[in-house]
């Protein structure tokens, strides 16, 4: 293979020729002698030793660990949905959003355990109709695929929205998708799905702290300052009557 090529290249090629271990020294030597005869410029062999080993050695598996060892997923066809299945459906109330979304998380018992099988997201208010229809159809296919699908989380927690996120029940959530990571979570935790809560929600790197005043106990309090203005680029974007307004320079998203 390598003198076939050798003619069309400049430099030296390598094709490493593997050589068993017991291969007598005449029948080495032919092996450089035939790379010079047909133009090689270099030849690289490979014979396995006990100090160095072999790159190319499969290691038998004990007989009782094969017999142990469970068998692996196949993710290659989405798992069998029984007749009926059990779940739980949880309120959403996001802020700024006036209709809340309800979100359906429904198991599947698998190796005696509850899995998530499937999510149906459904909300009145008909802006967020698109993408709750897709979210829906993409998760669901996720878990039914099986395996660890507890990544589906994560990646959910780890969206912000440019817009800035909102305060729910003394947490800030970094978006509405977010949010809904937060409920699938609670309900994978719920179920004995994760052990415990997973990758906590990441704090809006567009709101930074801002350090209060001492109170009258001495203690230090600190807030969010809010989104990045995108006028002036300091922290302080805030709700003023309707629109997003700005302490700093004054923008106004409705100016």
């Amino acid at each position: 293979m390598q003198a076939a090529a050798q003619e069309w290249v400049d430099s030296s090629i390598s094709k490493t020729i593997n050589c068993p271990e017991d291969i007598a020294f005449g029948d080495f030597e032919t092996v450089y002698l035939a790379a010079w005869d047909q133009g090689c410029k270099g030849c690289t062999t490979y014979r396995p030793n006990a100090v160095t080993g072999s790159v190319l050695s499969l290691a038998d598996t004990p007989a009782v660990a094969k017999a142990t060892m469970p068998p692996a997923p196949d993710l290659t066809r989405p798992l069998d949905r029984p007749a009926s299945l059990e779940g739980a459906t949880y309120k959403l109330k996001f802020p700024g959003s006036e209709h809340a979304i309800y979100i359906t998380i429904n198991d599947v018992v698998q190796d005696g355990r509850l899995r998530p099988f499937e999510v149906f997201i459904n909300s009145k208010n008909m802006e967020h109709f698109a993408w709750t229809v897709g979210l829906t159809r993409m998760i669901s296919a996720v878990f039914r695929r099986g395996g660890d699908v507890s990544f589906v989380v994560e990646e959910l927690k780890a969206v912000f929205d440019p817009r800035g996120g909102a305060w729910i029940e003394g947490r800030y959530v970094p978006s509405i998708l977010a949010a809904i990571g937060s409920v699938i979570e609670r309900h994978m935790i719920a179920t004995g799905f994760l052990a415990g809560e997973g990758m906590a929600l990441k704090s809006d790197p567009k709101a930074l702290p801002r350090e209060n005043p001492p109170d009258a106990e001495g203690a230090v309090m600190t807030q969010p300052l809010g989104p990045l203005c995108p006028n002036c680029g300091q922290p302080g974007m805030h709700m003023a009557e309707g629109c997003m307004t700005c302490l700093n320079c004054g923008y106004s998203k409705c100016g």
